[in-house]
């Protein structure tokens, strides 16, 4: 899962809550949804304020990142934790030492009936400085975004490139008999195989 910090004005000061639950929803208009349980501190300021932040740490602040989400803006003032700025919507608090930052204003509020909500809401603009880029789009690399894993509570960092998505798949297309010959002994291993799957959560 992506490591984020989500930003909100609470009682006229930034602060500032790390959340793995956080995904693009929708490109065209952008849009973002990032859940947070119904007691957070920060579920208040977006409210209040109709718009909020999602900043990307790097590798190197995973220590502060973990910080955000052990202690409560309840009960410890994060507003001084970062160099904090402001872009279009004046009211959503970014964080200037993570690589990415997105500004978006709230679009709604959905109650699922658990002990979370999610908020949705609309990219209305993002900021990288140069360096994080290439090309003019976002390098990952450069980023070295903090990976989430939810059941044994550890951050990783990403691993080796793949290949290109919307092409790789090509060359499964081009070799159809190989790579078909080639699943079929793997499923056939995988039906020898002793070993057990285990259901993790009936509510993962």
């Amino acid at each position: 899962m992506p490591t984020t910090l989500v930003g909100a004005r609470v009682n006229g000061k930034p602060n500032y809550l790390t959340v793995a639950f956080c995904g693009v929803i929708q490109a065209s208009p952008p849009m973002i949804a990032v859940t947070l349980g119904k007691m957070h501190y920060t579920n208040e300021g977006i409210r209040e304020n109709q718009c909020f932040s999602v900043n990307i740490p790097s590798r190197d602040m995973v220590e502060v990142t973990d910080y955000c989400g052990i202690v409560s803006g309840k009960r410890i003032d994060k507003s001084e934790i970062f160099e904090t700025f402001y872009g279009k919507l004046e009211r959503a608090p970014m964080i200037r030492e993570c690589p990415v930052n997105l500004e978006c204003r709230l679009v709604d509020i959905l109650d699922l009936g658990g002990q979370s909500e999610v908020f949705i809401g609309e990219i209305v603009e993002s900021y990288a400085e140069e360096r994080y880029l290439c090309n003019e789009l976002p390098d990952i690399e450069k980023i070295k975004p903090i990976v989430f894993s939810m059941y044994d509570n550890n951050y990783w960092v990403i691993g080796e490139h793949l290949g290109k998505a919307w092409s790789i798949g090509k060359n499964f297309a081009e070799d159809g008999n190989e790579k078909k010959a080639e699943n079929t002994k793997q499923k056939e291993n995988k039906s020898r195989c002793s070993c057990h799957w285990k259901q993790i959560s009936k509510n993962a």
